[in-house]
Parts: C-alpha cells; structure tokens; sequence
C-alpha cells in the first residue's frame, strides 16, 4: 500500500465526519469573599469582658482546669457511651455558634438553645464556643462557660470536645436526655 492508497482510505473512513461545534462550559461565579461576624460594638464589649479583674469569687475550678478539650460525663453515663460521643458517632440535630457573645450573651443563648432542642427531643447537638485565643489573660472565656454551664444543666448526660472537622477543641458534642 502507498501513501495515496492510504490517503484515500483515510478520507473515505472520515467522509461523514463533520466538526464539534465549540460548545463552552458555563462559567463558574466567583465565591464570596469571606467576612468576619464580628461587628465593632462586638469586639469592643469583648474586651472589655476579657479586661475585667478576676475575683476570688468568680473562680470556678472546674472551669480553670479545662485544659484543651473538654470532656464530662454524669455517673449513669457509660465511658464507651463519652467515647462514642466524641468520636461524633452520634447524629448532630443541631448546632450553636457562640462566636462573638459576650459572657452574659452566650449563657442566655446557651440555656435558650438547650431549651428548644429538649422541647424538639433532640440527642445530640453541637456547641462552637471556639478556642478563645483573643480572649486576653483571662483565658477563654466562651470555653469555660460553656463547660460550667452544661455541667450544671441537669438535662445534659455528657459533653466532649468535638472531631477535628467539626471543630475540635473549639466546639463540642453535648448528649442530651430523652424526654
């Protein structure tokens, strides 16, 4: 066979091939820019809540021993049932972000939370309280309300910080009773 016999099959093999029209994928909008929640009047009384002397009587033990996670379980709670919960291998109902709360802001929403999540029957939900890395000397201040708070609330079986994805020492998973 030579190149003409060759050229000739090719074009017979290819006679009803016709071109793609040039079709364009559609495009892609741009993402949102990210902004932070916080608003200044939010950051100012964040300060100042962190800024405010500790008294004697405003010690708690259990929230100065926090460390970095969090983990508590009432007595009737088995250990493989915190463990279970850390490991998020309960479904989460529902979450509450405590990000730019001030002390008292963030109690009231934590027990009004807890409040319409028993009501709904919820099991589990999730509680970010965040790291508390801009809370000044005092430590972090979400943190510890947080864990005294829950400790406190008799509908609360256990709570324990959360998995890395979902926030890690930042956030925790709270177990709650059933009605």
């Amino acid at each position: 066979m030579n190149d003409r016999d060759e050229t000739e099959l090719f074009r017979e093999a290819t006679r009803d091939v016709r071109p793609l029209r040039n079709v364009r994928a559609p495009l892609v909008p741009p993402r949102p820019r990210a902004r932070a929640n916080f608003t200044r009047a939010e950051r100012r009384a964040v300060l100042r809540e962190t800024l405010l002397p500790i008294t004697d009587a405003s010690i708690d033990p259990a929230a100065l021993e926090t460390g970095d996670e969090l983990s508590f379980r009432r007595p009737n709670v088995l250990d493989s049932v915190l463990r279970k919960l850390r490991r998020g291998h309960f479904a989460v109902a529902a979450e509450l972000d405590l990000h730019g709360y001030t002390g008292p802001q963030a109690r009231q929403a934590l027990r009004a939370f807890l409040a319409a999540q028993l009501a709904r029957g919820a099991c589990c939900v999730r509680i970010v309280h965040g790291k508390g890395r801009g809370s000044g000397p005092r430590g972090p201040v979400l943190k510890n309300i947080v864990n005294r708070d829950l400790r406190r609330m008799a509908p609360v079986l256990a709570f324990g910080s959360a998995r890395q994805v979902d926030g890690g020492s930042g956030a925790v998973y709270v177990l709650l009773a059933s009605g």
